[in-house]
This record gives structure tokens, sequence and C-alpha cells, in this order.
């Protein structure tokens, strides 16, 4: 491992550009995921001009450890979406690499060294374990504390979320950017992670510390049945997807659905099935502009979206 040349992990931006052309090319070339990348662009667009749709962006945690966490943050700085649904690991990355830097790592390195060297490793993604746990503790610890003195408070957790990105105050930050223009973050799962891990270990002192996720269902439930029209950006699958589908059922289905994932559907998996099959749940409207696109989300998220602005 000595002779690598570790190297920080640097976010990103996107701007509108040629990628319009060839997303333009892409849709007459008439072949496999080109075709669906073309159709994705236009109703990523569509979704964006209309004005009464109500968006809804959905990721998984895994993305936030990469510089693809820059354009996640300019979405949400720049208000293309009204909800944010993901995982515990979003909180994790996003506050993390706030006080530390990411490296540049690879799939083929020995894990075993890794663990001797002090990293985690994620994919090709190198992780410093002081900037993970123990970071996360001395920033949620003292906000747990001066927020929250454990006397009896139910604590909504995208409430928790905003205080999270307000006390971060870093430009850098997707939970900055959220807290900033009041755009919710829901974490369905939010205990499946180290943010959670400090909820939890700031209970055993203060047991009249409780979550409220109800609130945060509720939140879901008025954002839905308020909607005019609905439509959601899905970024891989799991626990964020389905939150993301589920809910959009009680109204109907989505009226706009873009889905991008790696997985298969031939293991029934929620995270390989297309969005066709969403309709017959009445999760996504059967007049839907809906489509998937199978690939890296690293890969086509910066074309799709400078494509479609």
């Amino acid at each position: 491992m000595a002779p690598y040349k570790f190297r920080r992990v640097i976010d990103f931006e996107v701007k509108p550009g040629a990628s319009k052309s060839i997303s333009t090319g892409m849709s007459r070339a008439g072949g496999f995921e080109a075709r669906a990348f073309a159709e994705a662009v236009q109703a990523l667009s569509d979704m964006w001009q209309d004005r009464e749709c109500s968006r809804i962006i959905s990721f998984t945690a895994d993305l936030v450890s990469t510089g693809l966490r820059g354009v996640l943050r300019q979405l949400v700085r720049d208000k293309k979406f009204d909800l944010i649904i993901t995982t515990c690991g979003t909180l994790d990355h996003d506050i993390a690499r706030c006080f530390s830097p990411y490296l540049e790592g690879d799939f083929g390195l020995d894990d075993r060294l890794l663990l001797k060297k002090g990293f985690h490793r994620l994919g090709n993604v190198l992780i410093p374990k002081d900037s993970y746990g123990p970071t996360l503790e001395r920033f949620i610890q003292p906000l747990l504390a001066d927020l929250y003195p454990g006397k009896g408070e139910t604590v909504p957790p995208h409430r928790l979320i905003w205080e999270a990105g307000k006390r971060l105050d870093n430009k850098d930050s997707i939970l900055y950017w959220a807290y900033m223009n009041r755009i919710p973050v829901v974490v369905p799962g939010i205990t499946d992670g180290a943010f959670g891990s400090q909820l939890w270990l700031y209970y055993q002192a203060h047991r009249g510390f409780q979550l409220d996720l109800m609130t945060d269902e509720q939140l879901m439930s008025d954002f839905v049945f308020d909607a005019r029209r609905l439509g959601a950006l899905m970024l891989g699958g799991g626990i964020s997807k389905h939150h993301t589908i589920w809910w959009a059922q009680f109204k109907g289905g989505l009226d706009y659905a873009i889905y991008l994932t790696t997985a298969v559907e031939y293991d029934g998996s929620l995270s390989g099935a297309l969005l066709k099959e969403a309709i017959s749940w009445g999760k996504v409207k059967p007049r839907a502009r809906q489509t998937t696109v199978h690939g890296d989300v690293t890969v086509l998220l910066p074309y799709l979206v400078s494509a479609a602005l």
C-alpha cells in the first residue's frame, strides 16, 4: 500500500452544455440504455418546468462519499427539489466530510492492510477511521446536549437534521442547504448508521429523549396530499426509493418518475424492480412520464442533470 498516492475526494457541480445535444442523439439512436437515458433527460426537464409539480429526490448514502456529493448539494442549494428521502449514511458522510477529507482508493486494495493503517474502504473511496465515528460523536453529542437536555423532549428527525445543517454552517454540506432552504430531509431508517448510533448513545443517559418518527411520516403525508402533481428522481434503490413510491401511491402515483439503478429485476428485489412494475401497485400512474435507466449513478447523474438543465 505504501506506493499508492492518496488524493482527496473532491466535490464538483455541473452546468448546462453539450450534453443536451448528446441526449438528443441518444434518443434517436434507438438502442438499449441510450434511449432510456434520453427519456430520463426529457422527463426530468419536464418535471422541473412543471410549476405545479412537487418534486422529491431520493438517493442512497454511498453517493455522498464521492464527489457526486457536489451535484446533490447543487440540486438542494438551487431548490430543484422540495423533499429529500435518503438513508442514515447520508448524514454520516455529509457531516464527516465537513471536518476532514475522504481519499481516493482502489477496489483492489488489501482490506486487512487498510484495517491496520486505520482506513475504512467504501468501494474505491477510503475513509480515515478518525474522520468517521469519532468526528460524528464530537459533533452530535454537544448538539444534542445543547438542544435536548433529556427532560421529555420528543424530536422529529427532520428538525434535528435541520439543526445539524444549521450548526455545520458549511456551504459544502447538503444538510446545510437543506436547512437554509427549509427542504425536509426524511430518513426512514435513521438508526441504521453512525448518526443513529449517536442518538442511541445519547439516550443511554437521557431517557427523556425520544424520536418522533410519526411527525416525519405526517410530513410526507401532507406533502403528498397537498401536491397538485408528484415527481421523483430516484438514485439507487432500497428504503429511500421504496419510501418515495410508497407514499406516492396514496395520491394515485407519481406523475414523473426517473430511476437510476445497477440492480436487476430477476431476484424480485425492490431495488431491481422497474418503474413499470410500480404501476401495478398504484405507485406510478399508468400515463406517467417514467423511465428506468440501468447504470452507475456517479457516471449518469452529471450528464442527466447537465442535459436537463
